[in-house]
């Protein structure tokens, strides 16, 4: 009877931690998925230019990227809890001075402090889902479950602006949320047993995340997700702008209001049925099969003009569903449990970096190439579908990572 309790007991606690980790990347979603539409709010607020707008994403982003690769090792170091702690503190407080803000450069310091903390308690989310996982197969399924309840996030935060807008509320409340949010789950953190973290036999520092950058599959799978977020952020970060001002059928016109929306509905109801998926097929044939299928998304987009984007480009969301949780997982999965954190943390900075410098790139074309206008950033985006559709056709021929994920427990 004492065995089969302490059994309940661990199982309690996973469940408890999982819950934590499914609200904790449902809170960040909601404000970094935002971003799009606080730039078009902010832009009318602040009489921002493209270039000057997009800084309120990829101060955010550059922070992840610099929290990433520079202090993602302390998960390994510390602990995962400590580590969460740590992250969900800064976040919070920085949060809830938005309350105060006023001025663009205010808000862009405050963004980028709510950076570093979520490079913080992201990688250490991360490295826990492999503590709490068994194998690599498993480690996918539970990292789709995981980024679904993101995409639940995403859909909820852009909504919440929406309606602060309407409503003559600032959007600077949505952050003043998420500090009520991390007050409960820091409480939460403090209150629950996490599991037994496998320790390393070497001393983990800052240098032996540097050390993976010689690694070719923490190389690959971190390029791999950086193209796919390259793709991502160009949906949320740049199409609210896109489609700003369309006039077309009345069917269109709905559509266009809430193209990021539908975009984030079709991804957070992608990501659950990814885990169904990944029972059922191998998910190399998997990521070719969307990967394929957001390059046409893209490219027929072009094509065919904004009424087509209309359509194509939300849709693009069902696909990029289990992309991302699923290229994550199984870079993360190469690696031993005791080096999770700090693989986490390069990954997080590739992407965050492709994030922050992307939609930039994206800026500049429109502004500079077509005037201001946003479809010659999408023709770059569509490049960048082409890239990635090309890893997953080199994934599923060579399986480069096979043996080692194979090998990997």
């Amino acid at each position: 009877m004492a065995i089969r309790s302490a059994k309940l007991e661990v199982r309690q606690s996973y469940l408890l931690v999982t819950l934590l980790t499914y609200i904790m990347f449902f809170m960040f979603a909601m404000t970094t998925e935002s971003i799009g539409e606080v730039i078009k709010l902010a832009k009318g607020e602040m009489g921002l230019t493209n270039i000057q707008a997009s800084a309120l994403h990829w101060s955010t982003m550059a922070a992840i990227a610099i929290s990433g690769i520079g202090l993602g090792f302390l998960a390994d170091r510390y602990g995962r809890k400590f580590t969460i702690i740590l992250g969900l503190s800064m976040y919070g407080v920085a949060s809830a001075v938005f309350y105060f803000g006023e001025t663009f450069a205010m808000y862009l310091v405050l963004l980028f402090i709510t950076g570093i903390a979520i490079g913080v308690f992201k990688t250490a989310a991360l490295a826990l889902i492999g503590d709490i996982t068994s194998d690599a197969e498993e480690h996918t399924k539970q990292m789709n479950m995981v980024e679904g309840f993101f995409g639940i996030g995403a859909i909820v935060g852009p909504l919440c602006v929406v309606q602060f807008s309407e409503r003559g509320i600032h959007w600077s409340w949505l952050y003043v949320l998420a500090a009520g949010m991390c007050l409960v789950m820091i409480i939460m953190a403090l209150a629950t047993e996490y599991p037994d973290m496998k320790k390393s036999e070497s001393e983990v520092t800052l240098g032996r995340t540097f050390a993976l950058l010689n690694n070719k599959y923490a190389l690959g799978f971190s390029f791999a997700c950086a193209m796919y977020v390259g793709c991502e952020v160009a949906i949320f970060v740049w199409l609210p702008t896109f489609l700003d001002g369309y006039s077309g059928t009345e069917i269109a016109t709905v559509l266009a209001t809430y193209a990021v929306t539908i975009f984030f509905v079709l991804r957070a109801a992608g990501r659950f049925l990814g885990v169904w998926l990944l029972n059922h097929f191998d998910w190399k044939l998997i990521l070719l099969v969307y990967c394929l299928a957001i390059f046409l998304c893209f490219l027929f987009s072009g094509l065919l003009g904004q009424t087509a984007s209309i359509f194509l480009l939300p849709l693009s969301g069902a696909f990029m569903s289990v992309v991302y949780p699923t290229l994550n997982s199984k870079g993360i999965s190469c690696f031993d449990k005791s080096e999770h954190g700090a693989v986490a943390g390069l990954i997080l900075f590739f992407t965050a970096a492709s994030a922050a410098i992307f939609p930039l790139l994206m800026a500049f074309a429109a502004d500079w190439i077509g005037g201001g206008d946003m479809r010659y950033g999408f023709y770059l985006a569509t490049l960048l579908a082409a890239g990635l559709f090309g890893f997953s056709l080199y994934n599923l021929s060579q399986d480069p990572a096979g043996r080692v994920l194979a090998e990997t427990r």
